[in-house]
């Protein structure tokens, strides 16, 4: 069955003009830095950057679920995307894709490429015409590259970082990675946009796409931060989903904290009124039941009517209840309740 809507979204435009003085043409350089990553436990793949350049997620990353993901910038050629995902899709590695793509390329010595396939081989590419610092580093699984950097220490700091953080889900890591780069320097000329793309097979809205993040700044002073503050947002809003997803492999565990931190963070959110956090702990507590752990599936929905009691007749149609249907403590806290018709 649908969850009850968690929340209701109001956006709120910061500035009416860009930060810089002209709109970008197609020949400006995309002076950035990016990485490139595969999480090989959940198939995962993802591309994060940030740049002194206007809607730097529009150009830099391409992802396909099961097939790669790759970061173009610089002088930014961007048919390198759907051009190097064909070939990865067919069954070429990172490296001979990079190679390819360079090949073909006249003006190659003023891109800059990172690449990573399904099978976690990876590859990067910085031209000799791109402006310094510009460089990059591949890992196990990643790799980084940036140009008009402060220096190598940028794509270092990116690159210890990832590794460092090995067990977070794998759009954080890739968020703190681009952190690490900026506190290490960064673009030399400073700050305005970032993006983060993750794809996951079926993992985009209801199971259409594989487009399980698609997170944009594109103008902002604190690009980075602001990024961040997305991806907690997605976190919070689509716990359920991503909940259901590490039950379906076996992780109850991570699943259940999921699904704790989320309702956590939610009810505790200024100005969230009880009967939104009484959908929250419903939320908690519909989860509970199809993991079959009654005693905290009830003690949620105790939470949930007590806040939202509208919440009562609604769970008597609920499927996701059905492990709890018969059991005395469901029964008593819906004894008065009369079931919505259908």
């Amino acid at each position: 069955m649908l969850r009850p809507l968690l929340l209701l979204l109001a956006v709120a435009l910061l500035s009416a003009f860009p930060m810089t003085a002209r709109a970008a043409s197609a020949a400006d350089t995309v002076a950035t830095f990016s990485i490139v990553a595969l999480d090989p436990e959940t198939g995962d793949l993802g591309v994060a950057v940030e740049s002194r350049f206007f809607a730097v997620g529009s150009v830099v990353p391409w992802a396909k679920a099961g097939v790669g993901a790759i970061a173009s910038q610089a002088f930014a050629n961007t048919t390198f995307g759907p051009k190097g995902l064909e070939l990865l899709g067919n069954g070429l590695p990172a490296q001979e894709v990079l190679d390819l793509l360079v090949k073909g390329d006249p003006q190659s010595d003023r891109r800059q490429v990172g690449i990573v396939d399904a099978k976690g081989r990876t590859a990067t590419w910085t031209g000799g015409k791109c402006n310094p610092w510009a460089g990059g580093r591949t890992g196990k699984n990643y790799t980084v590259q940036g140009n008009i950097l402060t220096g190598k220490e940028v794509v270092e700091a990116m690159a210890s970082t990832f590794e460092a953080t090995a067990g977070l889900p794998l759009p954080d890591r890739l968020v703190k990675a681009l952190a690490a780069g900026q506190a290490a320097g960064g673009d030399s000329r400073g700050q305005q946009s970032a993006a983060l793309l993750v794809v996951r097979d079926k993992g985009g809205y209801a199971g259409f796409n594989d487009r399980y993040i698609d997170l944009r700044v594109d103008d902002s002073p604190h690009p980075i931060e602001e990024l961040q503050r997305l991806l907690d947002l997605h976190h919070t809003t689509n716990a359920y989903t991503d909940a259901k997803f590490y039950m379906e492999k076996g992780d109850r565990d991570r699943a259940v904290k999921i699904m704790e931190e989320a309702t956590r963070r939610w009810t505790s959110r200024e100005g969230v009124k009880d009967p939104e956090k009484g959908t929250a702990h419903y939320d908690l507590a519909c989860f509970y039941s199809l993991a079959k752990m009654k005693e905290p599936a009830l003690a949620s929905l105790e939470k949930a009517f007590r806040l939202n009691p509208t919440l009562v007749p609604y769970s008597l149609n609920d499927t996701d209840l059905d492990f709890l249907r018969e059991d005395p403590g469901y029964k008593a806290l819906v004894k008065d309740a009369a079931a919505p018709k259908k």
